[in-house]
């Protein structure tokens, strides 16, 4: 039978999870692909770039937006379980899609952020959905599937900084800002660890004698940071007659923090979770490339006639 698309496995994937325990989504595809009865050829059946099988990777898909939905959570690196959020779709539903994806609010706000800045004072309704990429050309459907692509990377990068040791974020912090091009070299940053760290996560020095130095603070939260906590950082760099401070936080800010360092005599950037995964992506921290394509158009004056 044809290769079923990444919505027609969603309720599935939600069935061999419904026992409750933790899965690796990896032992998911050769279950899934019996149930719809897939023969050897059509499960190693390439994508268009080769570089992965296309049933594994609708299965992955399906995943990560069920994710997106809370239906599923992660419990680790590949690792999935069903959530009282996909148990109540089961009761309710033979089929989930899209469109009843769209019930939930995290499901919702992630459409907004993929569907770009022109469209976020809106969700698309649910009847939209499957008529949204009918209307596009070709070009403009790539770059819609490519902005969902960095959407769910941007989304899957700060939940998984949420996970790991605070020490590790800190130093990935340093690394960020090191590969952006800050510091003045190798082994110009450094993380300062969580004792007796004085406010300081981590410090770059931006010439080789220290003579300029930018002083990091990073919270590992989802909570929202405070002018509190941004008050906390701006005594610190008083406290080393600091001129420079970056604030990083896997959460965001409230915007009485933001207010806040618009007063500060000292230099204070503010970081959200967002904006790093971005920053990470940008700059190949993090991430790799599994896929490449290129866009090619005539060109007319290889044509002419001379």
């Amino acid at each position: 039978m044809p290769i079923p698309d990444f919505q027609s496995l969603m309720h599935p994937l939600l069935l061999l999870t419904a026992d409750g325990r933790d899965h690796l989504l990896r032992e998911s595809y050769a279950p899934l692909a019996e149930a719809f009865e897939l023969s050897a050829a059509e499960r190693h059946q390439l994508n268009p770039s080769g570089q992965q099988y296309l049933f594994n990777n609708r299965v992955t898909w399906a995943a990560s937006y069920l994710r997106k939905a809370g239906l599923l959570a992660s419990r680790g690196r590949g690792v999935v379980a069903i959530t009282a959020e996909g148990e109540q779709a089961l009761q309710e539903t033979a089929r989930v899609d899209l469109a009843y994806l769209m019930r939930f609010e995290s499901f919702r706000e992630f459409r907004r952020r993929t569907n770009g800045a022109a469209r976020a004072q809106r969700a698309p309704a649910a009847d939209e959905l499957d008529g949204e990429m009918e209307s596009l050309t070709p070009l403009e459907s790539m770059e819609v599937s490519w902005r969902a692509i960095r959407a769910d990377l941007e989304l899957d990068m700060i939940e998984r900084m949420q996970q790991i040791h605070p020490a590790r974020f800190e130093q990935l912090v340093v690394d960020v800002l090191i590969t952006m091009g800050y510091g003045c070299g190798q082994g110009s940053g450094q993380s300062v660890g969580q004792s007796s760290d004085g406010g300081i996560d981590g410090m770059i020095n931006e010439d080789p004698l220290g003579l300029e130095t930018i002083y990091l603070q990073a919270k590992r939260w989802v909570n929202p940071v405070g002018r509190p906590d941004i008050q906390k950082f701006s005594g610190a760099l008083a406290g080393r007659r600091a001129r420079k401070g970056v604030f990083i936080t896997t959460s965001h800010f409230t915007r009485e923090a933001q207010e806040y360092v618009t007063q500060l005599e000292s230099r204070i950037i503010l970081i959200d979770g967002q904006q790093l995964a971005r920053l990470m992506i940008d700059h190949n921290v993090g991430v790799t490339t599994v896929d490449r394509f290129e866009i090619k158009r005539l060109d007319s004056d290889y044509f002419l006639d001379e």
